[in-house]
């Protein structure tokens, strides 16, 4: 009797990084997107160490450090799969180095428009070590922020006052594919991390401008030198003075991969260079299946619909999210919803399921039947908290052969080919 194909894909980020296994029926044809950069290896301690001792366009920490009084050191959160506690430490002996004593620093959680974290987020992104040292805090996107002036596309720029208050501020995080900058990191953790809520309502609000095509610019996951946003992030950041940025790059057990220390520019393109290789996949044509599974930035589900999207080339295909986190979904003030009929300043109800899709499945073993709001109407999301279920689902339409394509982690993984 034919064996069911198998396929392990990732899960659980923050929750233990396991592996899931998806079975099919043997007459299925399954095919797995693989990105360039799947395998890449871990890098060692000396390997990282090299990254803070060789910056990128700027001097040493402890060189800039020098005779500064605050500090503020900025983090993502737990939509990201940066593993920051790996690096505080290498960031922690430059400040030292540079005479700066604890408690001039404060860590501060760069959340932009989503909810903020408690202890238990603090800890899983900074460890227990940090917590035990040093103050941390979440940012606020509606009160306290400093206004910085405009931008050259006229985005009022206003930055949250604490950070402010700091002359020298280090960021940290990581480069994956993004739909509005090309790709993430740099001085993202500045806009949006920690804007002011019109500020970044106004920076999404030039994208809907691009949308509707009142302004001629890329906004697509992967395309960096033409975005739209990216020039207004980066403006920010200089106005912001942030000083040094840590960026990293991670293969499909959220493992640090590369990493790139220095200037927020400077590094924030050379980083780019390598992750445009690296998380690269090759499209699969002719698919009646698709299924996305969202690892990396699993509460953020609407990230993996985008490259999910560009397999969607057959009218009538399946789409199957997958999002197995006991967190469920990232509140976003911005752009969610609130209730049946409200929701952030840029919310829109969905009405119809995203172009080629007439079945949607969201699996998740973690009900939270508001995950779909950013992705289709209520009333056409079919929910399954057990895997048998979506293939259930799924025989009743393909009963014989279909063809099926498994991207491991559709938060992460773009299609430039």
């Amino acid at each position: 009797m034919p064996q069911p194909k198998v396929v392990s894909v990732p899960q659980l980020p923050w929750y233990g990084d396991t592996q899931f296994q998806l079975t099919f029926p043997p007459s299925w044809d399954v095919n797995v997107c693989r990105m360039e950069g799947e395998d890449a290896r871990q890098l060692s301690d000396d390997e990282i160490s090299e990254a803070f001792s060789k910056p990128i366009g700027s001097r040493r920490i402890r060189d800039i450090a020098q005779g500064r009084e605050e500090i503020a050191i900025l983090f993502d959160d737990l939509t990201r799969p940066t593993k920051v506690s790996q690096l505080v430490p290498y960031i922690l002996d430059e400040l030292r180095e540079a005479g700066i004593a604890d408690d001039h620093i404060r860590f501060i959680a760069a959340t932009g428009a989503h909810g903020a974290l408690n202890r238990v987020g603090w800890e899983k992104k900074l460890g227990e070590e940090v917590l035990n040292r040093f103050p941390v805090y979440n940012h606020n996107a509606y009160e306290n922020c400093v206004s910085l002036g405009n931008t050259s596309h006229g985005i009022p720029v206003a930055i949250n006052a604490e950070v402010m208050s700091c002359d020298f501020k280090i960021g940290i995080g990581c480069v994956t594919p993004h739909r509005l900058t090309g790709f993430g990191g740099g001085g993202k953790i500045i806009l949006p991390g920690v804007a002011s809520i019109d500020t970044i309502e106004a920076t999404h609000s030039l994208v809907k401008k691009a949308f509707t095509s009142q302004i001629d610019a890329t906004v697509e996951p992967g395309k960096f030198e033409d975005s739209l946003v990216r020039p207004e992030v980066e403006e920010a950041a200089r106005m912001a003075h942030l000083d040094i940025k840590v960026d990293i790059l991670v293969n499909t057990k959220r493992e640090t991969t590369a990493i790139f220390v220095g200037d927020p520019i400077a590094e924030h393109h050379q980083a780019v260079t390598r992750a445009k290789e690296h998380y690269a996949t090759k499209i699969i044509n002719d698919v009646d299946i698709i299924i996305a599974n969202a690892y990396s930035k699993a509460s953020e589900l609407i990230v993996a619909l985008v490259p999910a999207a560009k397999l969607a080339k057959k009218e009538g295909s399946s789409l199957v999210l997958v999002a197995v986190t006991p967190e469920g979904q990232i509140t976003h003030y911005l752009t969610r919803s609130f209730g049946h009929k409200i929701g952030g300043r840029l919310w829109q109800p969905k009405t119809a399921l995203p172009s080629k899709i007439e079945r949607l499945i969201i699996f998740t073993p973690y009900m939270d039947r508001t995950a779909g709001d950013w992705i289709a109407p209520a009333e056409a999301v079919i929910w399954c908290q057990k895997w048998g279920e979506v293939i259930a689902e799924l025989r009743r339409v393909y009963p014989g052969k279909a063809k099926v394509a498994v991207i491991p982690d559709s938060t992460i993984q773009y299609f430039p080919y």
